[in-house]
């Protein structure tokens, strides 16, 4: 009989295993792979960007799915606990950009073996290899858990902390919303984020930009109105099927939701490729650099101000011959390419599968989710958290704050239970 069974040992499913096994109670991970912790060892580029020390706001301003829900969560255990949980730990943490959290080492596996370390001093026994098919319940209670070799194993609580549908070969294949749906809740249209964008377009199709980088440019997703629903100004890159990079995963999810409510799969994008320059500036800069060469191509003048590619790109896009010199530019000319730098549009069609997803978007209804316990409304002794839940934030240290966040009040409330 074990106080607590924790389904899933990954990020959130340690942080709960940690806090449910305080206190000397007796504590299992039950875990499909061979090993703790896959998707940690992977993220931040293998660094493990562990949290964010932005302010409560500006974190949940960056989980855009439901970041209001962890206002409940952050009054138990929030940002700076973790910080103080790893480096308790022995642990070093610095400051990176944009409040990004990173061991000192730089190796997420320091980061790991902090909570394998509790794990062993908390006596947390772990089963490998081990898939759950049903968690059991009996008069509004968790009972038990029964795994597919047809091991029934008694409990008093039960943390569901699966994952969501990304990065499958980490674990995460959907199986905390099966055990979620069977207990009485629902789960909300599971889709991507944090991932590449799809596009038909005929110049992605051909190749024309394919690999080209781009620095600080302002990329929106726009609503059917023509305006922007978000805008990231960031990086990104162009690709053989669409565009990625930091500001085109950022837009990924909004992708999805516009294509929801303009029901249509065809989506508008723009790049602004200064957006740090008002409209009046940019047309003055060029007039200037005009003036200043009038003697030379067009393509040569443009190539004074972006990539070679870009501005070849340019100038076949809106079917001005780049040869001309700069005294034989018409008015108009100069006003289209204007209209280029500042409002470039393309549709896309979709984003890559929930499979090549970095971030789960969907999963198990938060109203059904008591927010300071992580418990079940339904289900007593049943708790969520982590990504199996509905909500999704943007890369730099805010899912992994969500994650350890609701994995650490979801077994501290089995804890006192």
């Amino acid at each position: 009989m074990y106080d607590t069974i924790v389904i899933g040992g990954g990020v959130s499913g340690l942080m709960a295993a940690v806090s449910a096994s305080a206190n000397n109670k007796k504590v299992l991970i039950i875990e499909k792979n061979n090993r703790l912790g896959k998707k940690l060892l992977i993220s931040g580029g293998g660094r493990c960007n562990v949290t964010n020390r932005l302010p409560y706001e500006e974190i949940i301003k960056h989980i855009p799915g439901n970041g209001k829900f962890l206002y409940g969560p952050f009054s138990v255990f929030d940002n700076e606990d973790i910080i103080n949980f790893v480096e308790s730990s022995g642990v070093a943490l610095k400051e990176e950009d944009h409040g990004r959290m990173f061991p000192v080492t730089n190796k997420a596996k320091d980061v790991l073996n902090v909570f394998l370390d509790k794990l062993d001093q908390n006596n947390v026994e772990i089963k490998f290899e081990t898939i759950v098919e049903s968690i059991n319940v009996d008069n509004d209670k968790v009972v038990s858990v029964t795994t597919t070799t047809g091991d029934q194993i008694k409990t008093h609580h039960i943390i569901v902390a699966t994952g969501g549908k990304s990065v499958p070969k980490t674990g995460s294949t959907g199986d905390g919303h099966t055990f979620a749906k069977a207990a009485g809740h629902s789960i909300t249209e599971l889709f991507p984020t944090e991932v590449p964008i799809i596009s038909n377009e005929p110049f992605i199709v051909e190749g024309m930009l394919k690999g080209l980088s781009l620095k600080n440019v302002a990329l929106s997703v726009l609503k059917k109105n023509g305006k922007p629903r978000i805008t990231h100004q960031m990086d990104m890159i162009f690709t053989h099927f669409g565009v990625s990079g930091p500001a085109a995963l950022r837009c990924s999810q909004f992708i999805f939701k516009e294509q929801q409510s303009q029901k249509q799969k065809e989506i508008t994008m723009m790049i602004d490729f200064y957006p740090e320059q008002s409209l009046g500036q940019i047309t003055h800069e060029f007039n200037q650099l005009l003036e200043s060469n009038k003697d030379k191509s067009l393509k040569n003048i443009l190539k004074q101000m972006m990539q070679e590619r870009l501005a070849l790109f340019l100038l076949a896009h809106l079917y001005i011959d780049g040869e001309k010199s700069g005294h034989h530019i018409k008015k108009e000319e100069i006003e289209s390419i204007i209209q280029f730098l500042k409002q470039f549009k393309f549709n896309v069609h979709g984003t890559k599968s929930i499979e090549e997803a970095f971030v789960t978007g969907g999963g198990v209804h938060l109203k059904e989710i008591t927010p300071q316990t992580m418990e079940s409304k339904f289900v007593h002794g049943l708790y969520f958290c982590g990504e199996v839940l509905d909500i999704h934030g943007y890369t730099g240290g805010y899912n992994i704050t969500s994650a350890l966040v609701t994995g650490y009040v979801a077994g501290h409330s089995a804890n006192n239970n």
